[in-house]
């Protein structure tokens, strides 16, 4: 708990992160909440509409999440559960699994590898590990890295996660050139207070990077350029 509120607590106070939330208000305030309500509908409609069953990725990306004292939750769960069908329907060339922890316990990554297993997963399966990222950001730029350099990968990628969460892998996704689809790990949306709470959430988050990548490239920002890219 305590690592993971550290690292929120250091984006929060990082000067590009302050930057880019400040163009986003500015947005939202001049326009009256109506540039929110924009991306607010923009990442309900991939919620809702993201299929569950990939196309053609080659490998799959399945996004951890916060598991304290080493706990799936059901979005964690479910995740877990749609790479397993995926893997049963047509088994990609590998199954990267993402995300990091605390220090003193095992790492998202390391969780759902040990789920997976757990669950049925062939212990020959091509396996990967992305051990040490924070967010999603960091998700997605660790395993760029490990896909050209040790699983030298040039295909498409399936990005599995909550339907909530899926309109942020994608923006990251397409920012670092990815080739990428996305496979949502619920059936289906479900019209539930908590489901609404986290795509308020998310059209946050997705606002503040949109707007501020878009800023930073108007304004020639090289540095904010580079930590989304």
């Amino acid at each position: 708990m305590a690592s993971r509120l550290a690292h929120r607590l250091r984006l929060f106070a990082d000067r590009d992160v302050l930057h880019a939330a400040t163009v986003a208000a500015a947005a939202c305030l001049l326009s009256l909440g109506l540039v929110y309500v924009g991306y607010f509908v923009h990442v309900l409609r991939i919620a809702r509409n993201a299929p569950c069953h990939p196309e053609r990725g080659d490998c799959l990306l399945v996004f951890g999440k916060y598991a304290p004292g080493g706990r799936l939750d059901g979005d964690f769960e479910a995740r877990i559960a749609r790479t397993l069908a995926v893997w049963a329907a047509r088994p990609p060339q590998a199954l990267l699994l993402l995300g990091g922890g605390p220090d003193e316990g095992p790492t998202e990554a390391e969780l759902a590898r040990t789920a997976l297993l757990a669950r049925g997963l062939a212990a020959d399966a091509p396996l990967w590990l992305e051990a040490r990222s924070r967010d999603t950001l960091q998700n997605l730029r660790n395993a760029r890295v490990l896909l050209a350099e040790d699983l030298r990968h040039a295909g498409r990628v399936t990005l599995v996660s909550s339907r909530y969460h899926l309109a942020r892998c994608a923006l990251f996704a397409r920012q670092m050139g990815l080739d990428w689809e996305l496979c949502a790990a619920e059936p289906a949306w479900r019209w539930r207070p908590a489901e609404v709470w986290r795509v308020a959430t998310e059209a946050g988050y997705v606002c503040l990077t949109d707007l501020g990548t878009r800023w930073a490239r108007l304004i020639g920002h090289r540095r904010m350029l580079d930590r989304v890219s």
